[in-house]
């Protein structure tokens, strides 16, 4: 395939966007920039939820949109406004925690919220390090409401490979289940919500094919994504799955990769001194 000049790129943030620091790089800020004062739409999407997107907001001039949860909250970044949900629904949570609780031993449970924000089970492990000081805790009965757009299923010992493939053996046609760490975490999202299902219906509705998409990601939550676009690139320094499923490849995070691609598309990004 040749060179693709993008109508819209998207983009996942940890590990592919950000520096390992969590640092947006002047760089890659500047390209996306660029990228958007020609014409390109420019969305970022990540499994993070919309509580940590002012960083991004702020590096990123506050223009454009943020898919966050897995594709569950769109966020505009010029209000810094939830304008888009999918979330699981009560009982969804609550067979999820179920089945995967009775398969797997030792594993808690967490949620997310696009209003109350975090909400975990008392035994919960590590917290996300922007949950804030108050997070709602309680058993997951207590926590499967109705506007949860994220179950998050930890285990202190099992990796997220395994853990993975265990859960969806009893959970999969419940709802979606992904990771994207190196820790035993899972992110579970309604059926039929990934990265993918959302940026289509925002490339549809501003009548942009996913032939003329470029997306970039780095770990099994990128997956969807990166089939969906016209062309989809694995970072350098991505998961095994990711590498393994990828035609087009982007230096690692740390070397401005999606910068350096961008600067590649788009010729007049690269005018930076």
């Amino acid at each position: 395939m040749g060179m693709v000049i993008p109508r819209l790129i998207a983009t996942d943030l940890d590990g592919t966007l950000l520096r390992s620091d969590g640092s947006v790089a002047e760089r890659t800020a500047t390209a996306l920039r660029a990228a958007e004062e020609a014409g390109v739409v420019v969305v970022v999407a990540t499994g993070r939820p919309p509580r940590w997107i002012r960083q991004v907001a702020d590096a990123l001039g506050h223009t454009g949109l943020v898919v966050c949860a897995n594709g569950a909250v769109v966020v505009d970044l010029h209000s810094e406004q939830v304008i888009e949900t999918y979330p699981l629904g009560r009982s969804v949570v609550a067979k999820v925690a179920d089945v995967v609780r009775s398969a797997v031993p030792g594993v808690q449970f967490a949620v997310e919220t696009p209003d109350r924000g975090f909400g975990q089970e008392p035994d919960y492990g590590t917290l996300p390090s922007d949950v804030g000081s108050d997070p709602w805790i309680g058993p997951i009965d207590e926590l499967a409401t109705d506007d949860v757009v994220k179950l998050l299923i930890q285990h202190p010992t099992m990796g997220p490979d395994d853990l993975l493939a265990m859960s969806r053996d009893v959970a999969a046609e419940f709802a979606e289940l992904t990771h994207s760490s190196t820790n035993g975490l899972l992110e579970v999202s309604a059926t039929g919500i990934t990265k993918a299902s959302t940026l289509a219906g925002i490339a549809e509705r501003l009548d942009i094919a996913a032939d003329d998409v470029v997306a970039f990601g780095d770990m099994p939550n990128d997956l969807p994504m990166l089939a969906w676009a016209g062309t989809g690139y694995a970072m350098a320094n991505g998961h095994p799955d990711v590498l393994a499923a990828a035609e087009h490849f982007a230096p690692p995070n740390d070397d401005d990769g999606v910068a350096q691609v961008i600067e590649r598309l788009l010729p007049s990004t690269s005018d930076f001194s």
